[in-house]
């Protein structure tokens, strides 16, 4: 396992982690003057967005994610992102908590699938990037920090909902579309001599629709990535989900595996008091109540989790 994969995974999913929360905020978003005290409004939302974006790229939690070292355990990670999320006002319970990784997950897979060539990961990285940016444009000093973030990223690769699943949790993927840059569309075998001289050709039916890609996605901070992974899906309006009786596992994992981290591995303590050891997490005090959050569409489907 690559000694520098930590920080793909990490922004990557936490990039997934900010669209959803995002698209969960806006749709549970009452206006200022008609919410009551204990309902969301959009003020909430960015201070929630702000308060996530500024821990995540926390100066000294980005040094550290940037040296070099193997993956930890699926736990461990998990224990990030459970904090990372409750780093503002807002709360979730575990069944919210556990639908939201799964959907992160998920779509960070996808998205490693889909990739053309292992370079584009890092195209799908700052297609996260450059949302992220977009929900703190407003804040400069936040601004900032991710920017930083990038310019790191930069530095670390010189060495380096539309019916896309079944039901059985496996992928669709595409045989047509864009071909890797500097690749040819497929359809034409070559065959040469030891001398290295063309000697014959061969055509084949390949089954899909390749097309050569126009132009290779920008690796500057600022440009078009071409690549559409990595970017915000939630953003665009979609019909309304229909439920079936069946359709309540997909929900929360499948699985009845116990997530919850286990304090006493030394191992994975030792990696979050280094990545996390340095972060205030905010917890609500004094008169200011917390916010909870439901990823769930009804109370009913969430306390059926």
């Amino acid at each position: 396992m690559s000694a520098r994969t930590l920080p793909l995974l990490f922004l990557n999913l936490g990039g997934e982690m900010l669209y959803i929360l995002d698209q969960r905020l806006r749709a549970q978003s009452i206006p200022g003057e008609k919410a009551r005290k204990d309902e969301w409004t959009d003020v909430d939302r960015k201070r929630v967005m702000n308060d996530i974006i500024t821990t995540m790229f926390n100066k000294k939690f980005m040094e550290e994610l940037f040296k070099p070292q193997e993956l930890y355990s699926k736990k461990a990670l998990r224990t990030v992102y459970d904090r990372l999320a409750h780093a503002s006002i807002m709360r979730l319970n575990q069944a919210s908590m556990d639908k939201l990784y799964d959907l992160m997950t998920m779509a960070f897979k996808y998205q490693v699938l889909l990739c053309p060539r292992p370079k584009d990961i890092l195209l799908v990285t700052f297609n996260h990037l450059d949302a992220i940016k977009d929900f703190i444009c407003d804040s400069p000093g936040i601004l900032n920090q991710v920017d930083e973030t990038f310019r790191q990223l930069i530095e670390v690769s010189i060495f380096l909902k539309d019916k896309v699943q079944n039901s059985n949790g496996r992928f669709v993927l595409p045989t047509s579309g864009p071909v890797p840059w500097g690749t040819e569309v497929p359809g034409l075998i070559r065959m040469f001599n030891r001398n290295g001289d063309e000697v014959k050709r061969a055509e084949f039916t390949t089954g899909g629709n390749y097309v050569t890609p126009q132009r290779e996605g920008s690796f500057e901070l600022y440009g078009d990535r071409v690549l559409k992974l990595g970017t915000n899906m939630y953003s665009v309006s979609r019909p309304a989900e229909t439920h079936t009786s069946g359709s309540s596992k997909t929900l929360a994992s499948s699985t009845k595996e116990n997530i919850v981290p286990n304090p006493l591995a030394k191992e994975e303590l030792n990696f979050l008091a280094r990545l996390l050891g340095g972060l205030e997490i905010k917890k609500p005090g004094g008169s200011e109540t917390g916010f909870r959050l439901n990823l769930f569409t009804t109370d009913e489907e969430e306390e059926y989790a």
